[in-house]
């Protein structure tokens, strides 16, 4: 997994400096200036950079974007713990992890580094930028942004600035971190325990009522046995807990709360405007995190965007778990631009 080094200060939105900046990321495909069409993919919250890995129906061998003359690029976030600088990163001016002392940052701050990565490798034009959730914030802020630098995007699930309830339903998780007694401690396993608490409370916004009646549901409920709901929320901070570290949950629960492209501009609605890219929004009709007024939001005011809804009983992951209706949008997405352009 190639890593990029920025080896200069960077300036964040909140005015602290990183002394220099550390990029990973994965692409698929081989790049050739001029002639590539480059596919950027802008991960979710505890996601990390191997596409093919968690979105397998679209990226990766056999998958619905495994097309010749494509370059795919998906770069780990600032703030993740997935090779990217992060709270367990070594500052070059301590020689000690971070921790605690890793500053805030914001969607835009992630967005910086994309830009720098994608200046590095040479990129002009990005043919398809695509990122759900987390990912589409960081989309939407970037294709206003570089307003020529996206011929098409696709955002999913995703809004124009977080909601209270998300910003509510983030710090609740954060309570939860913070309530662990260890989170206090200089160590990069402090805030465990409340970190799979925070997990357990994020699955509830994760996904939805009909979610947990059809797949949680007990035949009958035995006295001498835990519902499987109970075990199934242990089961899922358990899980988070080998791959992630609560340094980086609380940091990038924290950006995605400072989403609002209006942010030092005239309003959420006039720098949608800005974007020039022909723009794909889909919704998810149970997703009670993002739900579709969100999308149809971004839809009312991007110029000449298009709405699409898909239905599921998985709430806000069905972005992640209802690949073959998201190929089906996506697929007419492009077809009808590639006519539209064509015709004209």
């Amino acid at each position: 997994m190639p890593t990029f080094i920025h080896a200069q200060p960077v300036q964040l939105e909140g005015g602290a400096v990183l002394p220099q900046l550390e990029i990973t990321y994965h692409t698929y495909g081989k790049f050739e200036p001029g002639k590539s069409k480059v596919i950027w993919v802008c991960h979710a919250l505890t996601a990390n950079s191997d596409v093919a890995s968690w979105w397998p129906n679209l990226f990766g061998p056999n998958s619905f974007f495994d097309v010749p003359g494509y370059f795919i690029v998906c770069a780990n976030v600032l703030g993740s713990c997935y090779g990217t600088t992060g709270p367990l990163s070594i500052n070059p001016e301590t020689q000690s992890p971070y921790l605690h002392q890793f500053p805030d940052i914001t969607i835009r701050d992630i967005v910086q580094g994309h830009e720098l990565l994608r200046q590095h490798l040479g990129i002009e034009e990005i043919y398809l930028g695509i990122g759900g959730s987390l990912g589409g914030q960081q989309l939407l802020e970037w294709a206003i942004l570089k307003p020529t630098l996206f011929v098409q995007v696709v955002a999913i699930a995703t809004n124009a600035l977080h909601s209270p309830w998300g910003i509510a339903f983030n710090e609740t998780q954060r309570m939860a971190i913070r309530t662990d007694p260890t989170w206090a401690n200089d160590d990069p396993q402090a805030g465990i325990e409340g970190m799979k608490v925070a997990r357990a409370i994020a699955l509830l916004s994760y996904r939805h009522y009909d979610t947990y009646q059809q797949t949680q549901q007990d035949e009958q409920r035995n006295l001498d046995r835990l519902p499987k709901a109970v075990t199934y929320q242990w089961y899922q901070g358990e899980k988070l807990a080998q791959r992630f570290n609560a340094f980086s949950y609380y940091t990038l629960s924290k950006a995605m709360d400072s989403h609002d492209v209006g942010r030092g501009r005239a309003s959420a609605a006039q720098a949608l405007q800005q974007i020039e890219a022909r723009t794909l929004i889909i919704g998810l009709h149970t997703d009670i995190l993002f739900p579709a007024d969100d999308q149809r939001f971004l839809f009312e005011h991007i110029p000449d965007a298009r709405f699409e809804l898909i239905y599921s009983a998985y709430g806000h992951d069905g972005f992640l778990t209802e690949t073959e209706q998201l190929r089906d949008k996506i697929d007419r997405f492009l077809a009808h631009n590639q006519l539209a352009q064509l015709v004209s």
